[in-house]
């Protein structure tokens, strides 16, 4: 994948440009169903990472509005299940929308759905995973950045004797497309620098599977032998850290993670967690909900998607994609509370009020 965007603040004004742009084109009789309004099916893949639920389901719903007033959006999540996401799309079918943007759950047994609305002449808008199957564009971030950003955190957390230190790495699931991009970014950073004691993949990206990944780890590896935890995500690195906390390990090592989830922010401040990755919510949505709407209307992409990227079946696509941010305690201000993402008040719950404190964040 190429990412032209290499700075969040020049990613928000491209895709709002975009946006602008896509909305110039909505007075002009553009409704793709002779005049009716048009349908966009807005499919998630499960409500275990919150961010699908909390942040990405009501910007994309405000976009498509904002470019879409009389759009009607047909909502579905997919609570993880490869089966039901696939009814999902047979039921925006039979509803008759006029695009549907996709996040799935397993992006290569999505491709005989995928392939099934393209055949009904309903365009699929491949949002933040890179679904297989006759896609008609897609919005994401730079996978292997972000993995990139998580090894390089990493490293610096663990200090000047990283190397041959031991870690263990939480990877997501296999199922995701962008797990094998987070940890191939990963290992271009690790590789040479630390030993990789334990690995996992984490089915579902499932908490509670990460918890129990690391305390088979702790067993194999010894309480005192884990120097640092590749967790691909939030919710991995609050499994792994709860199982390093029920085994008594201390102090604890530094802990990666992904998506900016509260929780997340809160266990940076209290020094649980040392990283996440901040994928700006606002900006993707935009690009994905510009895209949908134009999809809907039977326009070309051009206009929003600037970059290109290349699909399982070696087909090329038109692209937006955005380049992640890491986040530690020292720019949680700067990233997610200046977006307005969170509030002050949101992170600094009581028990962090001394730790919100020596962070300068009250």
């Amino acid at each position: 994948m190429k990412a032209c965007i290499r700075d969040a603040a020049v990613a928000t004004a491209a895709v709002s440009t975009a946006v602008a742009l896509a909305a110039c084109g909505s007075d002009a009789g553009n409704d793709s169903a002779g005049g009716s309004s048009p349908k966009i099916g807005v499919l998630l893949p499960d409500a275990t990472t919150a961010r699908w639920e909390t942040q990405d389901r009501p910007l994309l719903q405000q976009k498509i509005k904002e470019l879409c007033p009389d759009c009607t959006i047909e909502n579905a999540n997919a609570k993880n299940d490869v089966a039901i996401q696939q009814e999902q799309v047979d039921s925006m079918i039979t509803k008759g929308v006029d695009a549907i943007l996709l996040v799935p759950v397993d992006g290569r047994s999505l491709a005989a759905a995928v392939r099934k609305a393209d055949q009904a002449g309903i365009p699929v808008i491949s949002y933040d995973r890179l679904s297989e199957g006759p896609i008609s564009g897609y919005a994401s971030f730079d996978g292997e950045e972000v993995g990139r950003l998580q090894g390089r955190a990493l490293l610096k957390a663990m200090g000047q004797g990283a190397a041959g230190r031991q870690i263990v790495m939480m990877n997501g699931d296999p199922s995701d497309p962008n797990t094998a991009l987070f940890k191939e970014g990963a290992l271009s950073v690790l590789n040479g620098r630390v030993k990789i004691g334990k690995a996992y993949d984490t089915l579902q990206w499932r908490t509670e599977a990460a918890h129990t990944n690391m305390t088979g780890a702790i067993s194999a590896l010894g309480v005192d032998n884990i120097q640092g935890v590749y967790a691909a995500n939030d919710g991995l690195a609050a499994g792994s850290i709860a199982a390093l906390k029920a085994n008594k390990v201390s102090p604890l090592p530094p802990v990666t993670g992904q998506d900016a989830e509260l929780g997340a922010l809160q266990r940076i401040v209290g020094g649980d967690q040392y990283m996440t990755v901040y994928k700006p919510f606002a900006p993707e949505a935009a690009a994905g909900a510009a895209m949908a709407v134009a999809a809907a209307r039977n326009q070309g992409l051009g206009g929003i998607a600037k970059d290109k990227v290349e699909t399982h079946s070696g087909r090329t696509v038109p692209a937006v994609m955005l380049t992640p941010v890491a986040v530690t305690v020292d720019n949680i201000q700067d990233t997610l509370v200046k977006d307005g993402v969170y509030t002050i008040e949101q992170i600094c719950i009581p028990r962090l009020g001394a730790a919100c404190e020596r962070a300068g964040l009250t």
